[in-house]
């Protein structure tokens, strides 16, 4: 689904300032950050401007400026809505579109090493916000030859990511996104991803999710919402047996007042998980309804 942002009003759009507000819980790799431009194909990888950075990049941490989203780190690219946005790039940024990037992009890399292959508004971004910060940037092209010189150049001065580390950090950044603060966690130091484009993610031999490439996202297995249960987030819970795959409002006891439709859930009975699903109700409506579907099951405890 393609999200049209095409006036300042989209700034303010719910999945926009959803996106920025969980931004602002991650956190970048190694010890330094590449900043660069977005690109209008999407996700950026997909750009051929984007092949090009990543091939003098591979092994360091990257942040994509853009707008209105503000940043988009390198692992979040698949992610929904930031994998689907339509916009025109054309380089000219409004006061307000600087500073909401500036601002995001300030508190991301925090006093970490920036070097920067932008120009135009991307770069009045950087130059305003961020202090130590190198432009490596020519003639206003950051897919030209001397450009990607340079910000190789740059680069070597310091040490590269391991692949174990970004891989995982990938995975905890999606679960911290999609879940929370401290969801995270659910994402051990075992955990492993199978797959060549959809990946399993296992731990200990059991399945915890699978993180669906296309949007970006976990859809939970029952290890999952146990592990998810553990940490308090996204648990509805309710009082009776669970024998059907459509979990209607009038038997939930309670929810997470942070669900939203379409959002995973993780069904409880008496503290043990039986079932997960996607989420048809806000929890608030969950609790107060007494009438429809709330959950649809996908997994339920046999």
């Amino acid at each position: 689904m393609k999200v049209i942002c095409s006036s300042d009003d989209s700034l303010y759009r719910p999945e926009v300032v959803r996106w920025r507000d969980r931004m602002a819980m991650m956190a970048p790799l190694g010890d330094v950050v590449v900043a660069l431009p977005c690109s209008m194909k999407k996700p950026y990888s997909n750009s051929k401007s984007h092949q090009k950075f990543k091939r003098a990049t591979k092994g360091y941490q990257e942040v994509i400026v853009t707008s209105p989203f503000g940043i988009c780190p390198r692992e979040m690219e698949n992610t929904f809505p930031i994998q689907s946005y339509d916009v025109t790039v054309s380089g000219d940024w409004s006061h307000e579109e600087v500073k909401i990037a500036g601002e995001l992009l300030k508190a991301y890399v925090g006093d970490k090493d920036v070097i920067a292959n932008v120009h135009g508004g991307y770069e009045e971004v950087c130059r305003n916000y961020l202090d130590n910060c190198e432009y490596v940037c020519v003639d206003g092209r950051p897919t030209s030859p001397d450009s990607i010189y340079n910000l190789r150049q740059a680069l070597k001065k310091y040490p590269k990511v391991k692949h174990r580390d970004k891989v995982l950090n990938e995975l905890r950044s999606i679960a911290r996104y999609q879940f929370g603060e401290g969801a995270e966690a659910i994402i051990g130091d075992d955990v492993v991803a199978k797959g060549r484009y959809h990946r399993n993610i296992y731990s200990n031999g059991k399945q915890l999710a699978l993180l669906n490439r296309d949007i970006g996202l976990y859809t939970l297995n029952l290890e999952g919402g146990r592990r998810l249960a553990e940490l308090g987030i996204h648990v509805v819970e309710i009082d009776f047996d669970l024998q059907t795959n459509s979990l209607f409002a009038p038997g939930i006891v309670d929810a997470d007042l942070s669900i939203i439709p379409n959002d995973e859930v993780v069904v409880v009975r008496n503290d043990e998980v039986v079932g997960v699903g996607k989420a048809v109700l806000t929890g608030k409506e969950m609790i107060e309804s007494r009438s429809g579907i709330g959950v649809k099951i996908r997994h339920r405890k046999k």
